[in-house]
């Protein structure tokens, strides 16, 4: 179990984030079109998960459109925008924005991917929904960076990530 805090107000995780080194674990969510997607869709590629709360947050939102101008330009890299939100309000962001370099999964039928990955918030006013994390796998799905944002209002260490990702 992690703390993180939500406007200087701890709160917990359900677990830790997979650790740099570890083989990420398998995952099945719901794309924008409502179908099923697992982390082997991506096989072969670098990827970043930016895990987030909501899209209907303004830090979430931020760093979703942050890692489309950046990450999605990346060579043989994919960004994954993981929440709870549901696909259709995704889509309806993601058109809106106009963000072509993300591909958004929304975890309404894979509620396992918070426990498994250490994110799911288990007290405080988002209990059920995910922490802010920022996760970077290499081709064969073996995390090469792990960041727990400490503060749920706070942006990620896009930097780092990117590093960490080319």
């Amino acid at each position: 179990m992690a703390t993180v805090t939500l406007k200087g107000n701890p709160i917990h995780t359900n677990g830790d984030l997979p650790a740099k080194g570890a083989n990420a674990p398998a995952f099945t969510l719901t794309g924008v079109d409502l179908k099923d997607v697992g982390l082997g869709e991506w096989k072969g590629k670098k990827k970043i998960l930016n895990i987030v709360p909501s899209l209907d947050t303004a830090v979430c939102a931020t760093s979703t459109r942050r890692f489309n101008e950046t990450g999605g330009k990346l060579p043989n890299t994919v960004v994954l925008v993981i929440s709870a939100d549901l696909p259709f309000a995704m889509k309806r962001f993601c058109t809106t924005e106009g963000l072509q370099n993300v591909v958004s999964l929304s975890m309404i039928r894979g509620k396992g991917f918070a426990k498994d990955y250490g994110v799911l918030l288990t007290d405080g006013p988002l209990a059920g929904l995910s922490a802010r994390a920022v996760l970077v796998l290499d081709e064969n799905d073996k995390v090469t960076y792990a960041e727990l944002v400490p503060e749920i209002g706070q942006e990620p260490n896009y930097d780092a990530a990117l590093a960490a990702a080319k």
